[in-house]
């Protein structure tokens, strides 16, 4: 990883992971999730993915730009689709976390619902029984399923693993721009490509940007057992499009960076005190301020992008002055005691593997009189008068495009690979975690196809909700 290094700033964490020197024996996915906002376009290389290796597609659906009706129609029965409007959070059977509690009304509250689909995947899957589940963002391509199988089959040893992100990396707006400038910045395994052993690992994702690294966390260890296999491939955005989006990351990106700086120097996520927030502010204050000034001082960006550079680290530089180191260490207890409260909630989920699809799905709203919309294998719950509330009915009457079939799939797996095959040449790997090379050496791909379909859709690449990683 060549670059430019700072005292103020980790650019990699790779070291804290495990990277198998040889291919590990496949395992079997029990079920492949995908949180979704974009059109359902951006479900192929996922829905590819759950049709070759045989296993249910779970979509959890918000915004105006998809919903869990559209996903049925435009994938039809080629997969095995489980498709869910997410309602509002106070609907569904999940717990009342301090972490939120503490932002709630504040500049930091999390305006993303990203991370209760997550927390209701890891519930629905056990209601399931489904051990061994992959998380999958709607811009990861999939150019190797085969990786999945990969992943999951290290769950045996490791309690997650994640898949290395290639294509366009995926971090943080003041990564990005330190990278930009020639900083040394890594990427970090996260939940764009994440497999988890849902019995094993009771971890939760909390509602603040970074919550795939919280979720790998042991408040009393540090990180769980972790390991990395195989890659995937991010799709390009533009991370300085808004300044909203540097505002919204920061609060998260203090704490995870900050919390991981501990971990570098062998410490557990418990170690942190005022002390220690107040010395990491600094540190991000001095770092913000150095990419800041490189870029201001660099001449090889175009002017428009420069400008948008400036504002969206200067945004960021602004929302880190209103956060105190009262408030990281406060968040930090309020996020072991959720630790337990949500270890608590699993234990009451009971699994329900005898049970119907359209019953478990039905059990994860707190109310019969506002059940869940879903749509799986033929049939539906859609909140209608002519239907009692929680009822089901088939999907007869619905009017549908012609699906994806088999063959579909297979292309989208082949376009995948040949942009992989086309950029080998010219662009090197990212680099690997620090015992050995990954076993497919991806490179940076042409996402050209993925960006026209979602602009006939009516939405552009960029409209991408903040989650990435440092």
């Amino acid at each position: 990883m060549a670059g430019t290094a700072t005292p103020d700033h980790h650019g990699s964490h790779r070291r804290l992971l495990w990277q198998p020197e040889n291919s590990p024996r496949p395992g079997r996915v029990d079920a492949i999730v995908v949180p979704t906002t974009r059109p359902v376009a951006y479900l192929k290389d996922a829905a590819a993915a759950a049709f070759f290796l045989g296993c249910p597609l779970v979509t959890l659906h918000s915004r105006k730009w998809t919903s869990a009706r559209a996903a049925t129609e435009h994938l039809g029965r080629s997969v095995d689709l489980i498709a869910i409007d997410l309602p509002d959070p106070a609907q569904l059977r999940l717990p009342e976390l301090e972490t939120s509690r503490l932002l709630a009304g504040t500049m930091f509250e999390q305006r993303s619902d990203l991370s209760t689909k997550r927390n209701l995947a890891l519930v629905l899957s056990r209601m399931f029984g489904w051990e061994r589940v992959v998380f999958l963002d709607d811009d990861i391509r999939v150019p190797y399923p085969d990786d999945l199988s990969e992943a999951v089959g290290l769950l045996d040893t490791y309690t997650a693993v994640g898949l290395g992100i290639g294509g366009f990396p995926d971090n943080s707006v003041v990564c990005h721009a330190f990278r930009a400038v020639g900083g040394k910045q890594d990427t970090f395994i996260g939940g764009g490509a994440l497999a988890v052993d849902v019995m094993r690992n009771r971890s939760f994702f909390p509602s603040i940007y970074n919550d795939d690294w919280f979720y790998v966390l042991d408040a009393g260890k540090g990180l769980q057992s972790v390991a990395t296999v195989g890659q995937v491939l991010q799709n390009p955005y533009d991370p300085y499009r808004t300044t909203d989006r540097a505002r919204a990351e920061e609060f998260g990106d203090v704490l995870a960076e900050g919390t991981f700086w501990l971990l570098d120097q062998g410490k557990t996520a418990s170690d942190g005190g005022l002390a220690h927030w107040h010395d990491f502010l600094e540190k991000r204050r001095r770092f913000i301020e150095q990419v800041l000034a490189m870029v201001e001082g660099s001449v090889s960006f175009e002017p428009a992008l420069r400008a948008r550079m400036i504002e969206a680290l200067k945004a960021s530089l602004g929302r880190r002055a209103r956060i105190k180191p009262e408030l990281c260490a406060a968040y930090m207890r309020a996020w072991v005691s959720d630790q337990e409260r949500w270890q608590e909630h699993l234990q009451g989920v009971q699994p329900l593997p005898g049970q119907s699809r359209h019953k478990v799905l039905n059990a994860l709203s707190r109310s019969i009189a506002t059940p869940l919309t879903w749509y799986t294998m033929g049939r539906c719950s859609v909140p209608e008068p002519s239907h009692r509330p929680g009822q089901s009915r088939t999907l007869s009457t619905i009017r549908r495009p012609q699906p994806l079939i088999p063959s579909d799939f297979q292309l989208v797996l082949l376009a995948s690979r040949l942009a992989i095959a086309e950029s080998a040449a010219a662009v090197p790997a990212l680099a690997g975690a620090a015992s050995s090379p990954a076993p497919h050496a991806l490179v940076a791909a042409d996402v050209a196809l993925a960006g026209q379909e979602a602009q006939a859709e009516g939405m552009a690449t960029e409209s991408r909700p903040a989650r990435g990683r440092s």
